[in-house]
C-alpha cells in the first residue's frame, strides 16, 4: 500500500489550491469561469438541472481503473467541490503521482450536481427532492444524470462528497470527526461483501495518510443500510463507492481547513486507486472508531444560573453567508463537548 508522505502531500496542496473558491456558499457562477480556463481537460455538459442551469463533467487521465467523483449532491455541503478543483490543479503538474495517476486511471468528475441547491444553499434541489435519497425513483433531474454517468461510464470506483455537522465527534476522543468515512451497506445485514472490501480497502488508505496529520480526527460513519440512498444502491449495484464526509476542524467555520484533508483524502485513494494490484485489507477499516453526535457548537458559561448552548444555524442573510446561534433547550450540557466557549464566532 503506497501511503503518499505528510510533508509532500502538504506542499502539493500548497501548489494546487484554488484561489479562486473560499468559504462555505459555492455556486454555479464561481465555478463556471475555472471551468473555461481548465487546459487539456475533457468537459461535457451531461445534463441540467429542474432549473435548467448546467450539470458539467470534467475527463482526465486514459488508464484503465476509472474513478468517478460528485459533489454537491446535497447544494449546501461545498467542501469537496473545493477539494475537486485543488485535485484537478493538481492532476496538471507534471509529477510522479500525477503521472501514476493518469496513466492508470481514468478521472471522471461532476463539480456540481445540485446547482439549484447551491444557488439557494439548500440540502434538497429545486422540487425539494434530497438526491441522497432518490437513488431507486430517480424523480429529480439531477437523479437521472447521475444514474446516467454510472451506467455509461461503468466506473471502478466512486467517490461521493459531503459535508457534515458539526455535532460530529469522534468516539473514545474529545476531537471533532475532522472527516468521516464510510463503506455504504449493500443490505440490512451490512454483510462484508467483496464490493464492500475493495471499498475498506480505499479507505484504509485514506485512513492512513490521515492519521499522521490530525491523529484521532477520523471517524466511521454509521453503515446503517439506506434502502432509498445513492451509496447504498451503488454498492448494491456492484460499483465500489466511498463516502467522504468533511466535516469540523478546530475554529474552521468556512471549512478551509476541512477543505485541504478532504483533498489530501482524495489524492491518496485515487493514487492509492491507480498504484495498488490487490484491494483485499478491509479489516482496520474496522477499526476506525465510530462517529458520534457529542457537539454543540458554543457554551455560555453563566455564573448565576443554568449554563446556555447554541448551536449555528447556517443562513443566506442579503446575499451573505451567515451563522446564526441558536439556543439548544432540554439538553444535558453534561454529555457534550464544545467547539467554543463564551464567545460567538462571526
Amino acid at each position: 500500500m503506497h501511503i503518499l508522505d505528510k510533508k509532500t502531500i502538504a506542499q502539493f496542496f500548497l501548489d494546487s489550491k484554488e484561489s479562486k473558491l473560499n468559504g462555505r456558499w459555492i455556486r454555479l457562477n464561481d465555478i463556471a469561469p475555472l471551468l473555461q480556463d481548465i487546459p487539456k481537460i475533457i468537459k461535457n455538459h451531461i445534463g441540467d438541472s429542474e432549473e435548467e442551469r448546467p450539470i458539467y463533467s470534467l475527463e482526465l487521465g486514459n488508464g484503465d481503473k476509472k474513478v468517478l467523483i460528485w459533489t454537491q449532491m446535497h447544494g449546501n455541503e461545498s467542501t469537496g467541490t473545493k477539494a475537486v478543483f485543488d485535485l484537478i490543479n493538481f492532476l496538471s503538474l507534471n509529477n510522479s503521482v500525477a503521472k501514476s495517476i493518469l496513466s492508470q486511471c481514468t478521472v471522471r468528475i461532476i463539480p456540481m450536481l445540485n446547482p439549484d441547491g447551491a444557488q439557494k444553499y439548500t440540502r434538497v434541489n429545486a422540487n425539494e427532492i434530497d438526491l441522497n435519497r432518490d437513488a431507486v425513483d430517480r424523480l429529480a433531474m439531477e437523479s437521472k444524470v447521475l444514474r446516467s454517468q454510472l451506467e455509461e461510464f461503468n466506473p471502478d470506483f466512486c467517490f461521493n462528497l459531503h459535508d457534515q455537522r458539526t455535532i460530529f465527534g469522534v468516539e473514545g476522543t474529545q476531537n471533532p470527526a475532522t472527516l468521516s468515512f464510510l463503506a455504504p451497506s449493500e443490505e440490512e445485514t451490512r454483510a462484508i461483501t467483496p464490493g464492500r472490501i475493495k471499498t475498506m480497502n480505499v479507505i484504509v488508505a485514506m485512513n492512513k495518510l490521515l492519521q499522521q496529520i490530525i491523529p484521532g480526527h477520523i471517524g466511521r460513519y454509521t453503515d446503517e443500510f439506506y434502502p432509498t440512498a445513492t451509496g447504498d444502491n451503488f454498492q448494491k449495484l456492484g460499483f465500489s463507492t466511498i463516502l467522504i464526509e468533511s466535516g469540523h476542524y478546530y475554529n474552521d467555520y468556512d471549512r478551509e481547513e476541512s477543505r485541504k484533508f478532504t483533498f489530501f483524502a482524495l489524492l491518496q485513494g485515487v493514487y492509492h486507486i491507480s498504484t495498488a494490484s490487490d484491494f483485499s485489507e478491509y479489516q482496520p477499516y474496522l477499526g476506525i472508531p465510530n462517529n458520534n453526535k457529542g457537539f454543540l457548537d458554543i457554551v455560555q458559561r453563566n455564573e448565576n444560573q443554568e449554563d446556555e448552548a447554541y448551536q449555528y444555524e447556517e443562513k443566506i442573510i442579503n446575499g451573505q453567508f451567515s451563522l446564526i446561534p441558536q439556543k439548544v433547550q432540554h439538553i444535558d450540557l453534561k454529555t457534550k463537548l464544545f467547539h467554543n466557549e463564551n464567545d460567538f464566532v462571526s
